[in-house]
């Protein structure tokens, strides 16, 4: 598939959205106190260009993604948000946990409307917790890190509803609007 520069300029400033929204999350705490648990935000921008993609079948769009356009809008947005944070280590738990979510959401979108991406975005963030623990486990050798898991695991799900929510809003109230201005 040729790269036009429509959706190469979307891609990017879908890249810079997230990015923005995940280096500003960084910066505020969150009043649980539970370490490593954050809101995600940045997820949400994940999600909505997933689902903008459409189904080739059903929604053509002059801007289709494919799950590898939106793929290297994730990757680029943890490369460069471990870079711009100062944060080499929380690059490895983003890439672990950004991949295994990003999978499952691919697989999940097959079976779920675009009234249902607060689903995919709860198992998605379950999956992103999931890989971040297994990460730490492995560059920690201390498997008592995974008796976190079942906590990060209820925390994600409810983040993940709530980015699931924001996406899914945003792509209904944006339905189309990209694809007239680009």
């Amino acid at each position: 598939m040729i790269m036009t520069t429509k959706k190469l300029t979307l891609m990017a400033i879908l890249t810079t959205l997230a990015l923005i929204i995940f280096i500003v999350e960084a910066q505020i705490p969150l009043p649980i106190p539970v370490p490593g648990v954050k809101l995600g935000l940045a997820n949400a921008v994940t999600l909505f260009a997933l689902f903008y993609a459409g189904r080739k079948a059903e929604e053509p769009s002059p801007c289709f993604f494919s799950a590898s356009n939106v793929f290297a809008i994730l990757l680029c947005r943890i490369i460069l948000g471990a870079v711009f944070t100062g944060r080499p280590i929380a690059f490895v738990y983003s890439i672990a946990g950004g991949l295994l979510a990003f999978a499952v959401q691919v697989i999940m979108k097959r079976f779920v409307s675009r009234k249902q991406i607060w689903v995919c975005g709860a198992i998605g963030a379950a999956f992103h917790n999931i890989g971040q623990i297994t990460a730490a486990v492995i560059i920690t050798g201390t498997p008592a890190i995974a008796a976190y898991l079942p906590i990060l695991i209820i925390a994600g799900i409810l983040t993940g509803i709530l980015t699931g929510f924001i996406a899914q809003f945003t792509l209904m109230r944006l339905n189309g609007v990209f694809v007239k201005v680009l």
